[in-house]
């Protein structure tokens, strides 16, 4: 059974700038006056200003101010008196007015066609449902708030320009009008047509500035709320007491995020060991990114409390089940502990692609992962053999994502694979660069031989051991 899709409401004229034809339901006009009424004889729509839909221009790409004004005019006015004059557009054409005399008959008649309010401050308020509170000390708790009704319109219409309207010797209610939210005050017994006209026009053009800067002002906020959320996500490696050296880089495959599907972290745990893990949760988008936060805070957690090897990794893959939005999704990760002496390490691999190693006198080169197992989240009960590795006196241990060896080799399909990224690092270490020198320049030549930015998130991480730590064991 198909499930009905409800009509969405169109972006006000006043904010898009340009006006729409009035729909069949948006209220009573000219043509709509109840039958037997004469439409002069019906206050609501004595003063709407109709013409045919093929003599009616089209708004202007790219103008700020819409051309066929509509006006919408709340005055209490049961007799019909001319309150508003004849009006007429910048291209000269006549300004719609629509007449409600009370707020109820307003609301109806307030379609996504007008642009403008203009609201006379002496209209009666509706009587609220019970006596506000004076939270903010601004006279609407004592039971006589000579701008509630102003409140009222623009509680109801909150994307529209509204202009309000007082007596010539009440310029300061006209001003307090403003300040609660009204784009501009006008006399009620100094209107003429071309005032009001150009007033109509500012007001639609400041009510859209103000809208356009609003969204503006909530946009940064959020970004900057965001970064501070996802710098504050990353993590702060725990090395105090360890002579290994420590630096990452990270970049987020998505536009505009600090925070990607790929994760890491280091701690030394009170025995001396050093733990050191990168991981990457499939996919690029805010779910990923949120699941990789989780796994690192598991890992950092499994791991001060002794767990290590297969043991965490199963544990992990527990947790991942658990927090998935969806079956599909695994996650793959590197994990390394290395020994309180700093000789040797222990590896374990869940589908990741091995870290490199590098020390004097020999060529860099990839460790083994020949017991690679399988990804987190794959197979239920999968074990993650743990492989000992001798790492020397000074060394330096790089681990990484695939998004550092999956980018492209000029213009070309060929990937720059595993090989080609050794073959990088040899020249960068032969060239004398280390740690964050070293780990800024592979990174700016995979962007370079891949043409741009690349397309998956890279994290790569670094531990050296330098001959001063070698000595002082």
């Amino acid at each position: 059974m198909p499930v009905p899709v409800p009509r969405q409401r169109a972006i006000p004229a006043a904010e898009c700038g340009q006006a729409p034809a009035a729909s069949p339901d948006s209220g009573p006009s000219k043509e709509q006056a109840a039958p037997g009424t004469h439409p002069a004889e019906n206050p609501t729509t004595r003063r709407e200003n109709t013409t045919d839909a093929h003599d009616r221009p089209a708004g202007r790409r790219g103008s700020t101010i819409p051309t066929n004004l509509t006006l919408l005019l709340i005055e209490d006015d049961p007799a019909g008196s001319p309150l508003v004059p004849d009006l007429i557009d910048q291209t000269g054409k006549p300004i719609r007015v629509r007449t409600a005399r009370n707020l109820t008959e307003a609301e109806r008649l307030l379609t996504d066609d007008v642009h403008c309010i203009l609201l006379d401050l002496a209209l009666s308020a509706p009587a609220p449902a019970r006596p506000p509170a004076d939270a903010d000390g601004d006279g609407a708790g004592d039971g006589h708030d000579e701008l509630a009704v102003l409140r009222h319109v623009l509680e109801l219409a909150p994307r529209h320009a509204v202009l309000a309207l007082t007596s010539s010797s009440d310029a300061e209610r006209g001003a307090e009008a403003v300040a609660v939210g009204a784009q501009d005050y006008l006399f009620r017994d100094e209107l003429d047509g071309r005032l009001l006209s150009r007033a109509i026009r500012y007001a639609v053009e400041r009510k859209r500035s103000d809208s356009a800067e609003r969204r503006l002002a909530e946009g940064r906020l959020r970004a900057q709320e965001n970064r501070r959320l996802e710098r504050g996500l990353l993590p702060t490696p725990l090395l105090a007491g360890s002579s290994l050296r420590f630096a990452a880089r990270y970049r987020p495959g998505r536009s505009r995020a600090l925070l990607g599907g790929d994760f890491y972290d280091v701690v030394r745990t009170p025995d001396g060991t050093v733990h050191a893990m990168i991981g990457d949760v499939c996919g690029h988008g805010p779910d990923e990114a949120a699941l990789g936060v989780e796994l690192r805070i598991a890992w950092r957690a499994l791991t001060l409390a002794g767990l290590c090897g297969d043991e965490l990794l199963g544990t992990l893959q527990q947790v991942l089940e658990h927090e998935r939005a969806d079956d599909e999704i695994f996650a793959t990760l590197c994990a390394v502990d290395i020994s309180p002496d700093g000789r040797r390490a222990g590896l374990c691999l869940a589908g990741h692609p091995s870290p490199l190693v590098a020390a004097p006198g020999r060529p860099a080169r990839l460790l083994p992962y020949d017991n690679n197992g399988p990804a987190l989240g794959l197979l239920p009960g999968a074990r993650w053999p743990r492989t000992q590795v001798e790492l020397g006196a000074e060394w330096s241990l790089m681990l990484y994502t695939d998004g550092l060896i999956e980018g492209h080799v000029g213009g070309g399909r060929e990937r720059l694979g595993q090989d080609g990224m050794v073959e990088m690092v040899r020249r960068q270490l032969a060239a004398g660069l280390q740690g964050e020198q070293l780990l800024r320049a592979t990174v700016n030549e995979v962007r370079e031989l891949n043409g741009g930015e690349l397309a998956d998130d890279v994290a790569v991480v670094l531990l050296d051991r330098t001959a001063e730590a070698a000595r002082s064991r």
